[in-house]
C-alpha cells in the first residue's frame, strides 16, 4: 500500500505541477481570446436565457441542465477549498482563483457547444454527450486514431474519478460536518445519504435535475445570504480585505500568527489548483449534463453553460474568501471547512453550523451530480447494461467513504482528476477554430 501511495503521489505531483496549471491556463486563455472576450462580455446575455422558452430535442430544460452541472461543481470546494488555498497561498490566491475563472468561463462556454454539437442518442432515447463523444465525433473526423485513443480514456478516468471526488470524500466530508455539529455517527449519515441518492438517481436525469433544480439555487441563496450579513457587519474592513487580496497577489505575504507565510508562486499556485477543483473547468465533466438540455443551439446552451464557473468561483467563492480574511482570522493557524466555519461563526450565531448544513447539502448534490457522469462515461464503455450494475456500486459506496479514512482516496481521486482533464484539453484545442466558428455564425445570424 506504501508502494503504490508513494507511486500515486509521484504521478499526482507531475499531472498536477505546473504544467497542468499552464495548460489549464492556456487553453482558457487561448479560447477566451478566440471568442474575442465573448464570454466575460455576455454574462448578462447567458442569464437572459435562464428564463427564456426554449425548443429543441433534449431531456431537460437548459435550467436544469445547469443546475445539475453547479450541483456537481459547487460543494466542498468552495467552501473547504476557498479556505486552503489562502491558508497556503494568502490572500492572494483569491485574485488568481478569479483570473482561472475567468478564462475558465471560455472553457466551460466551448465544452457546452461541443457537447450539444457531437451529441447522439442511445437506444433508450436519451440525449448522451460530452468530452468522449466530441473526442470520438469530433476529434475522430480530424485525427481518426487520437479520438480512437482519447475518447475512452476520459471515459474511463471520469467513471473512475467519480468514486473519489464525487462519492467518497463527499459523503466523508457530510459526516465529519454532521458529527463535529450534531453529534451524529458518521456510519448514520452515510446510510441516510445513500437511501436518499438511491431514491434520487433511479430516476435518471429528469429526477436528478429536478432536485438539483430545487435544491443547488435555494442553497446557494442562503449561503450567499449569509456571507452578505456577515460582509455587512464586517463592512469598514471589506477595503481593507480587498487591498490585501490585490497587495499579496503581486508580493508575498509574510508570517503572521498561525499564517505560515507564501510567496507570489504559492498564491498563483494554489489559486489557480483550488479555483479549478472548484469550477472543475477544464475537466469535462459540467459538459456531460449540459448534452442533456432541450435545445438545437449549441451556442446557446454554452452561454448558460459558463454561467456555472461565474456562480461558482467569482460569487461563491469570492463570498467565502471575503468572510474568512475580513473576519481576520486566515492568520490563526486554522485551514479547510474549519477555518470557513471560524470565520462565520465569528460574527453569526452558530455559524458553524450553517457551514455545517451548506457544506452537506452541496456535497449531496455534488454525489448525485456526478453519479450522472460517471453513468454517462460507464454507457459510453460498456452499453446500457452496465448503468443498473454502476448505480448499485455508487450507492454502496457513499457509507463506505463516510466511515474509512480517505487520505490515499482525495490523492487517487485528485490524480484522476488530472487524467480526465488531458484528453478533454486535447480536444478543445483541436476543436478551438469549431467553436469560434459556430459562436460568429450564431451573432451574425442574431444580426
Amino acid at each position: 500500500m506504501e508502494l503504490i501511495n508513494s507511486w500515486v503521489s509521484y504521478i499526482n505531483g507531475i499531472v498536477w505541477g505546473p504544467p497542468m496549471l499552464v495548460l489549464l491556463a492556456a487553453t482558457g486563455l487561448y479560447l477566451t481570446v478566440g471568442l474575442r472576450l465573448f464570454p466575460i462580455r455576455k454574462i448578462p446575455y447567458g442569464f437572459s436565457l435562464l428564463f427564456k422558452k426554449h425548443e429543441g430535442e433534449g431531456d431537460i430544460v437548459p435550467f436544469k441542465a445547469l443546475m445539475t452541472a453547479l450541483s456537481a461543481t459547487v460543494g466542498t470546494g468552495n467552501i473547504a477549498g476557498v479556505a486552503t488555498a489562502i491558508f497556503l497561498g494568502g490572500p492572494g490566491a483569491l485574485f488568481y482563483m478569479w483570473m482561472i475563472a475567468l478564462v475558465g468561463m471560455a472553457t466551460k462556454y466551448s465544452e457546452a457547444v461541443l457537447a450539444i454539437q457531437f451529441r447522439e442518442t442511445d437506444e433508450s432515447g436519451r440525449h448522451v454527450g460530452g468530452p468522449m463523444y466530441y473526442l470520438k465525433n469530433g476529434v475522430g473526423k480530424k485525427i481518426p486514431w487520437l479520438g480512437a485513443l482519447l475518447a475512452p480514456l476520459f471515459a474511463f478516468f471520469a467513471a473512475a474519478a467519480g468514486f473519489g471526488i464525487g462519492n467518497g470524500t463527499q459523503s466523508n466530508s457530510v459526516a465529519a460536518a454532521m458529527e463535529t455539529s450534531f453529534g451524529v455517527p458518521p456510519l448514520a449519515t452515510g446510510i441516510v445519504i445513500a437511501a436518499i441518492v438511491g431514491f434520487v438517481i433511479i430516476g435518471g436525469i429528469k429526477r436528478i435535475g429536478d432536485v438539483a433544480g430545487a435544491l443547488v439555487p435555494a442553497m446557494i441563496v442562503l449561503y450567499v445570504g449569509s456571507c452578505v450579513a456577515i460582509l455587512t457587519v464586517n463592512a469598514a474592513v471589506i477595503p481593507d480585505a480587498f487591498a490585501l487580496i490585490f497587495h499579496h497577489a503581486f508580493e508575498p505575504a509574510a508570517a503572521a500568527g498561525g499564517f505560515a507565510g507564501a510567496g507570489v508562486a504559492a498564491a498563483i499556485q494554489f489559486g489557480v489548483a483550488r479555483g479549478i477543483f472548484s469550477n472543475e473547468a477544464g475537466l469535462g465533466s459540467a459538459a456531460i449534463a449540459h448534452a442533456a438540455a432541450k435545445t438545437n443551439d449549441p451556442v446557446q446552451q454554452g452561454n448558460i453553460a459558463m454561467l456555472g464557473t461565474f456562480l461558482d468561483t467569482i460569487i461563491v467563492c469570492t463570498m467565502t474568501g471575503l468572510v474568512i480574511i475580513t473576519s481576520g482570522l486566515w492568520t490563526s493557524g486554522l485551514t479547510g471547512a474549519e477555518l470557513t466555519s471560524a470565520g462565520f461563526a465569528s460574527v453569526l450565531p452558530h455559524g458553524d453550523k450553517i457551514v455545517a448544513v451548506a457544506l452537506s447539502v452541496f456535497a449531496f448534490t455534488t454525489i448525485i451530480g456526478w453519479s450522472y457522469y460517471g453513468e454517462r462515461s460507464v454507457e459510453y464503455l460498456f452499453g446500457e447494461k452496465a448503468i443498473p450494475v454502476y448505480r448499485v456500486l455508487w450507492v454502496l459506496a457513499i457509507p463506505v467513504g463516510a466511515v474509512i479514512k480517505l487520505e490515499f482516496i482525495w490523492l487517487l481521486a485528485d490524480t484522476l482528476n488530472a487524467m480526465m482533464a488531458i484528453p478533454n484539453l486535447i480536444g478543445l484545442l483541436i476543436l478551438g477554430p469549431m467553436v469560434f466558428r459556430l459562436t460568429r455564425d450564431y451573432w451574425r445570424a442574431k444580426k
